[in-house]
């Protein structure tokens, strides 16, 4: 293993190498076993193109990142008009797959089909995303969404996508919001290592103190600031979601018709193991990445949305001293399931320098930044 390493080096080659690569048959098997879900993403992202539509709104910049990691890592992607996407679903209208995707959808939702009146328009979107990445794929297998909702978004078209989000991320074609194309990535990403359904969430509040009184504190062995609400306005899987319902966007409906925002889907997420993390490259071209430990705690959360009440161990210290200081966006893509390990060798693998890969440390382990006086 030392002169294979050392030859490794030598040729520029990046080889996957297990914590202890020395053992019998049926430890090296384990090992194999191991190294699956690193190989099937690294394979997968050298046959990933990701669609955007759009340019990420103003209010939303920090999801803006360079795309020239993206090839380095042997992603293709596609950036296109939102009007070049309008065109598309326009020529969509009448077409003879609408109504069996909308009786699907209906099955989905099942009692949670709140806004049957817009199924037609969601499932006429949905043909058009599918028949574009058909269309638009080249040479590659795999794809990913990076999509925008608004401003303009629910006004031209006359709905919100998060259903149609929700649903093809559930297929195993990961959609982000608000074009974040790193964000995508991430959720492909956690695709491929978990072979589950994944989502994309809003770090946006903190857990009520009210709420962690009544329904966390001595009932689970987490501090106040352990804890955080991951949120989106509905584009996460109803597979993931305790109780899903179609609903309308309650944040753009202050302003808006509620009729062209309807279209999202709304429920607490699943209680369970959670892995927290996401790719990003900085604005000097830099590949850097976070992975976290967690869960979904099963509590209520009294909201709107696609929502959970996230409990990480030392959270507090990590948003502030790995999030903030490593000036990552407000979203975080979700993996069911403790995924930690494969997710941050998949990372390792395909070039980010271990330096920048952040994880929530323990306590006592300060982070480069941290006041060591409290």
């Amino acid at each position: 293993m030392l002169n294979a390493s050392y030859n490794l080096a030598l040729r520029n080659v990046r080889a996957y190498i297990p914590e202890y690569p020395v053992g019998d048959a049926e430890d090296c098997a384990d090992m194999i076993n191991t190294f699956i879900p690193v190989a099937r993403a690294v394979y997968a992202l050298k046959n990933l193109k990701i669609f955007t539509f759009g340019p990420r709104p103003q209010n939303f910049f920090a999801c803006n990142a360079p795309i020239k990691q993206l090839y380095n890592i042997g992603v293709e992607i596609e950036e296109n008009s939102e009007l070049d996407l309008f065109e598309s679903f326009n020529k969509h209208a009448g077409d003879a797959r609408i109504a069996d995707v909308a009786k699907d959808m209906a099955a989905e939702l099942g009692d949670g089909n709140k806004k049957p009146e817009v199924l037609e328009k969601l499932a006429q979107y949905e043909i058009t995303l599918l028949d574009w990445i058909e269309e638009h794929k080249g040479s590659k297998t795999y794809f990913a969404i990076a999509g925008k909702c608004w401003p303009a978004f629910q006004t031209q078209f006359g709905f919100v996508p998060c259903f149609v989000n929700s649903r093809l991320t559930g297929r195993g074609i990961p959609v982000s919001c608000e074009v974040d194309i790193y964000g995508a990535l991430s959720e492909f990403i956690g695709t491929c290592v978990s072979d589950d359904i994944v989502t994309l969430l809003d770090i946006n509040n903190s857990v009520p103190k009210c709420m962690y009184k009544d329904s966390i504190e001595g009932k689970f062995d987490y501090k106040l600031t352990d804890t955080f609400m991951g949120f989106h306005c509905g584009n996460t899987c109803s597979k993931k979601l305790t109780k899903g319902e179609m609903k309308y966007q309650a944040i753009m409906a202050r302003a808006l018709p509620i009729e062209v925002t309807n279209g999202t889907l709304e429920g607490d997420i699943v209680p369970g193991d959670i892995t927290f993390y996401r790719l990003q490259s900085t604005s000097d071209n830099v590949l850097r990445a976070y992975v976290a430990e967690g869960e979904v705690l099963p509590v209520a959360t009294r909201s709107f949305g696609g929502i959970g009440v996230f409990a990480i161990p030392e959270m507090g210290r990590f948003y502030r001293y790995a999030l903030i200081d490593g000036n990552y966006p407000h979203h975080g893509a979700v993996a069911f399931g403790h995924h930690g390990k494969a997710i941050f060798d998949v990372f390792k693998y395909i070039g980010v320098c271990p330096d920048e890969i952040e994880f929530n440390r323990p306590a006592g382990n300060l982070y480069k930044a941290e006041n060591p006086y409290k």
